[in-house]
C-alpha cells in the first residue's frame, strides 16, 4: 500500500486543473508544462535501457510528469508485448515495463495522457499491446513542396534545405506521431517523382530518419515503377528483365546503407495515369514481387496500393476487385496489399471495399484519408472516427459471422508476417498544423485505433478534447455532441442516400451534381454516379445492374441486392431507386433526399450554436478561428442543398416539400459557379 502522503500528493497532482498554455494549435495535444525543479526534486525517473528510444522516454517523463518516482524497465522475454507495454504500481511508484524500447516510449506518453485527463493512477495494473506492427501515416507530399489534396499549407518537409537545415517541426512533428502510438511514415506522394531515388535526395531523407528514429519511427518511401528507365538508363522499366530487378536491388542496397532501418516502398502503379507493371503486359504481383525480392535482405516491406481503375464500361467499384483476387496467393510474403477503406475514393460513406476478405492468400491492410479531400478540405469540422470505427467494425461474413475488416487485417483472422494500417495525413506547415483546430482530433483518431480498433469514436473525443481544450467536464460533453454529430451532417448536407462522388471536378470542393466539364473521363463525372433520369435515380449494381453485389459474401450479398432490406444509408449505391419509392420513413425517395438535404443544414447550425455556447470557456483565439471556420461551413451546407435539390428537382419533376427551409440559390447561378481552386495531380 502506498503511504498516506504519497497518495495524497498523487491526487492532488492529478486532480488539479490545467492552465492553459499557447492558443495557436501549434502544441497539438501535447498540452504540457516543463516540472519546475521543485517538481523534479520529489520525484526520479530511472531506465534499466540506455537506447535512444528509452532514453527518450525518460526525458518526456523528466520534463513533464508530476506523479511519483517512474522505473522504465526492459524485460526481453515478454515477447508478447511487441511494441506494447504494461504501467503497474510497484508499492512506491509506477513502473512501466516493456519488451523494448518503443514499448517504454509509448508508455511513457500513456502515463502523460493520463496525467492530462486528470485519471487517479492508485493501484493501476494495465497492459498496452498495439493491434497493428505498422501504424503508418502516408504523406502525399510533393519534392516541390506542395501537397497533393493537402489544405494546411506547405509541406513540413524543406527539400531544397535539408539535409544542412533542419526545422525543429521535424521532431515535434515525430514526438506527436510518437504520442499516439503513430510508428512509420511514408514522406512522399503516391503520384511520386524518380527524383526521391536520387543520392542527394536519399541523404535528405536520411537526415528526416535520424530525426524521427529517437521518437520510435521508421521512414518508408513511395516510389516511381519507372525510376530504373527514367534516372537508372536502363532500356525500360519491365519486372521481368533482369536489368531492371538488378537496378531496384542494387538502389535497395544504397537505401539500406545509407539508412539502415528503412521500412520500405509504397507504390501507386497502373492507376490514374501512373507506370506499372501491366505497362509490359506483367501483373500487379509481378511488379510487386520483384520490389519484395529487393527488399528482402532487409526485412523491408511493399505496400501495393489496390486504387485501380482505368477508362471501361465497367463498374468502377468494381475494377480493384477484378484485378486482384485473380492474383490471390501470388504475392510475396512481404508485399501487404493496401486497400482504401472503399471501392471509390474516401467518400463521406461508401460501403466497405468487398477486397476486404476476398484475398484469402494474401496481406491485406486498410488505407483511410484522414485529410478531408472530400470533406470540405480545412473548412468544414468533421470527425472522422466515426468514418474510421464504420469500416474497422464492418462485418464481411468472409470467414464467418464475426469477420470484421479489424479482424482480417490485424493478424486475428488472418495471420500475416506483419500488420498493418494506413492513413492520408493531413498535416501541413500551418501552425496549427492541420488547418482546422478540429481536424488535429482525426490525426489522433487514427493514431490511437490503429493502436486499439476497440476504442470508441467517444472514447477517443473524451481524451482529445480534454488534452486539447480542458477536461472541465461541461466543456468536454458540449464539445463531444459536437464532434459526434458532425459526420453525419456532412454525409447529408452532401451526399445522403447512398449518393457518391458528385462532387465539382478536379478540386472536388462544393457540389457540381451536373458534372459539365469538359475533358473528363465518364469516371470521373458526377452524373456517372448518381444516374438521375425522370424515373429515379443511383446507381444500380444489383444483379440486373453492374452486379458489384456480387463481390460481397452472403448474406450481404441479398441484403445490398434487395431494395427493402439495403440499408437506406447505402440505398441510392446499390440501387437506382424511383421518385416515387416509398421510403422506411414512410416518405417517397425524392421526399426523404429533400429532407436529409435539409436536417444537414439544420445540423450544422446546430454545431454553430453549440460551439457559440463555449465563447468564455474556450481560449478566445481558437475560439474565434473555428467560430469563422464554422461560418463557411454553414453556408457551403447551404450551397450544396440548394445546387442538389434544384439539380435533382428538374428530373423528380416534384416540389421541394413545404416544411423545409427554401431554396435561397437560382440553379442556373450555381452552374456558373467554377471555383479556381489550385490544386496539383
Amino acid at each position: 500500500m502506498l503511504s498516506n502522503k504519497l497518495q495524497l500528493f498523487l491526487c492532488c497532482i492529478l486532480l488539479s486543473p490545467l492552465v492553459l498554455a499557447a492558443a495557436d494549435g501549434s502544441q497539438l495535444w501535447l498540452r504540457y508544462d516543463k516540472v519546475t525543479a521543485a517538481e523534479a526534486g520529489r520525484r526520479q525517473i530511472r531506465s534499466t535501457s540506455s537506447g535512444p528510444v528509452a532514453l527518450m522516454a525518460k526525458a518526456e517523463l523528466d520534463d513533464y510528469w508530476r506523479g511519483p518516482a517512474v522505473e522504465l524497465v526492459i524485460d526481453k522475454k515478454k515477447r508478447e508485448y511487441g511494441e506494447g507495454y504494461q504501467i503497474k504500481w510497484t508499492g512506491s511508484g509506477l513502473q512501466i515495463l516493456a519488451q523494448q524500447d518503443r514499448g517504454l516510449l509509448y508508455g511513457a506518453y500513456h502515463l502523460l495522457r493520463l496525467q492530462g485527463e486528470g485519471k487517479d493512477l492508485r493501484g493501476v495494473d494495465l497492459t498496452e499491446i498495439p493491434a497493428y506492427d505498422i501504424r503508418i501515416l502516408n504523406h502525399w507530399d510533393n519534392l516541390d513542396g506542395t501537397i497533393e489534396r493537402g489544405y494546411a499549407g506547405r509541406s513540413l518537409w524543406k527539400w531544397l534545405e535539408l539535409p544542412t537545415q533542419i526545422s525543429p517541426r521535424y521532431a515535434a512533428y515525430a514526438r506527436a506521431n510518437a504520442s499516439i502510438g503513430i510508428n512509420a511514415v511514408v514522406l512522399n506522394n503516391v503520384n511520386a517523382s524518380p527524383d526521391i531515388l536520387r543520392p542527394d535526395y536519399l541523404l535528405k531523407v536520411k537526415a528526416l530518419a535520424d530525426i524521427f528514429r529517437p521518437y520510435g519511427i521508421q521512414v518508408y518511401l513511395s516510389i516511381n515503377f519507372s525510376s530504373p528507365k527514367i534516372i537508372g538508363g536502363v532500356k525500360d522499366s519491365d519486372p521481368l528483365n533482369p536489368d531492371v530487378s538488378t537496378w531496384w536491388k542494387n538502389k535497395v542496397k544504397e537505401i539500406y546503407r545509407t539508412i539502415p532501418d528503412f521500412g520500405g516502398f509504397l507504390v501507386k502503379a497502373n492507376s490514374e495515369g501512373q507506370p506499372g507493371p501491366q505497362d509490359y503486359g506483367r501483373t500487379h504481383a509481378d511488379g510487386a514481387n520483384m520490389l519484395a525480392d529487393a527488399l528482402k535482405p532487409y526485412d523491408g516491406l511493399v505496400m501495393w496500393r489496390a486504387f485501380v481503375y482505368n477508362p471501361t464500361t465497367e463498374d468502377r467499384a468494381k475494377q480493384a476487385y477484378q484485378e486482384f483476387v485473380p492474383l490471390d496467393g501470388k504475392f510475396s510474403e512481404n508485399v501487404i496489399i493496401q486497400i482504401k477503406n472503399g471501392p471509390i475514393d474516401f467518400q463521406p460513406r461508401e460501403p466497405f471495399n468487398p477486397l476486404f476478405g476476398a484475398l484469402r492468400k494474401s496481406s491485406e491492410m486498410v488505407e483511410f484519408q484522414i485529410t478531408q479531400e472530400y470533406l470540405g478540405f480545412s473548412n468544414h469540422l468533421v470527425y472522422l472516427a466515426p468514418l474510421f470505427k464504420e469500416t474497422l467494425d464492418s462485418d464481411t461474413y468472409s470467414d464467418g459471422k464475426g469477420s470484421t475488416i479489424a479482424k482480417l487485417t490485424d493478424g486475428t483472422l488472418r495471420p500475416a508476417k506483419k500488420t498493418a494500417i494506413s492513413a492520408v495525413a493531413n498535416i501541413g506547415e500551418d501552425t496549427n498544423w492541420t488547418g482546422h483546430h478540429f481536424a488535429q482530433a482525426n490525426w489522433y483518431a487514427f493514431g490511437r485505433l490503429a493502436w486499439d480498433h476497440q476504442l470508441s469514436s467517444e472514447q477517443i473525443a473524451e481524451e482529445w478534447i480534454s488534452l486539447t481544450f480542458s477536461r472541465e467536464e461541461q466543456l468536454v460533453h458540449a464539445v463531444k455532441e459536437i464532434m459526434m454529430t458532425s459526420r453525419e451532417a456532412v454525409v447529408n448536407y452532401m451526399m445522403p442516400l447512398g449518393l457518391h462522388h458528385i462532387f465539382a471536378f478536379d478540386h472536388h470542393y462544393g457540389p457540381e451534381p451536373w458534372g459539365d466539364r469538359k475533358g473528363g473521363r465518364a469516371d470521373w463525372m458526377p452524373w456517372y454516379y448518381h444516374n438521375a433520369d425522370t424515373v429515379g435515380m443511383g446507381f444500380d449494381r444489383t444483379a440486373s445492374g453492374s452486379d458489384a453485389v456480387s463481390q460481397y459474401f452472403p448474406p450481404l450479398d441479398e441484403i445490398y441486392g434487395d431494395i427493402t432490406s439495403c440499408p437506406d444509408s447505402l440505398l441510392l449505391w446499390f440501387h437506382h431507386v424511383s421518385w416515387t419509392h416509398r421510403m422506411k420513413s414512410g416518405r417517397t425517395m425524392w421526399e426523404e433526399l429533400c429532407y436529409r438535404y435539409d436536417a444537414g443544414v439544420q445540423q450544422v447550425r446546430e454545431l454553430q450554436k453549440a460551439w457559440d455556447r463555449l465563447e468564455h470557456q474556450v481560449d478566445s483565439q481558437r475560439f474565434a478561428a473555428v467560430q469563422s471556420k464554422l461560418k463557411i461551413q454553414a453556408k457551403d451546407a447551404v450551397w450544396w442543398k440548394d445546387a442538389c435539390l434544384l439539380y435533382f428537382k428538374t428530373f423528380a419533376r416534384q416540389p421541394i416539400p413545404y416544411d423545409i427551409e427554401r431554396p435561397v440559390h437560382e440553379l442556373e447561378d450555381l452552374k456558373k459557379i467554377k471555383l479556381n481552386l489550385i490544386h496539383h495531380n
